[in-house]
């Protein structure tokens, strides 16, 4: 062999054991770099996130939540808006529906990057957005033992969702590199 052909050979087999191939997919939160936040930022997010090359992508559009007596229902423009729940209760309900679209493409919350939250202004809080109440409830899904990983995370106040009973919507990134083949 020449030496560029092992070196190259040698580049190979290190991030094929970087990676941690087993002949199933390796897992991208063995390989996405998360930043610590810095600054003014919550530390409950990163700063950034880097992806390496060839990672597969996922994006889920935007979750919202679904009523409690008939999840497989739509929610109407007749609902009341108290009827899905606060934020925080509308947090937990999406976040548990974005685990099981995730669940249903092989991908797990570990694996999410990057969630945007858009929050219309609760009237329990005086019409402002309840960050608290959401990130709250983010931190049950996110920098946990089941799941330590964190996502980066931007969170702005909407004046309104689809429906009035929507308080929250969640849209997700999620990576993750493909199986070996």
């Amino acid at each position: 062999m020449t030496g560029r052909r092992q070196g190259a050979g040698l580049a190979m087999m290190a991030a094929v054991a970087l990676l941690g191939f087993s002949g199933g997919r390796a897992s991208a939160q063995q390989i996405v770099e998360r930043f610590p936040s810095s600054g003014s930022a919550p530390a409950g997010i990163v700063e950034r996130v880097r992806v390496p090359p060839g990672a597969e992508t996922l994006i889920l559009s935007g979750q919202t939540a679904s009523r409690a007596d008939a999840p497989d229902r739509p929610v109407s423009v007749d609902l009341p808006p108290a009827a899905l729940g606060d934020t925080k209760t509308q947090t937990i309900n999406i976040l548990n529906k974005i685990r099981a679209a995730l669940g249903r493409r092989g991908y797990a919350l570990a694996d999410v990057v990057k969630l945007t939250v858009y929050l219309v202004g609760d009237p329990a809080n005086g019409g402002g957005m309840d960050y608290a109440g959401m990130n709250e409830r983010y931190r049950q899904f996110f920098g946990t033992s089941e799941n330590p990983n964190l996502a980066a995370l931007a969170t702005v106040q909407v004046v309104a969702l689809a429906e009035p009973a929507f308080l929250v919507e969640i849209e997700a990134t999620a990576v993750r590199m493909p199986a070996k083949r």
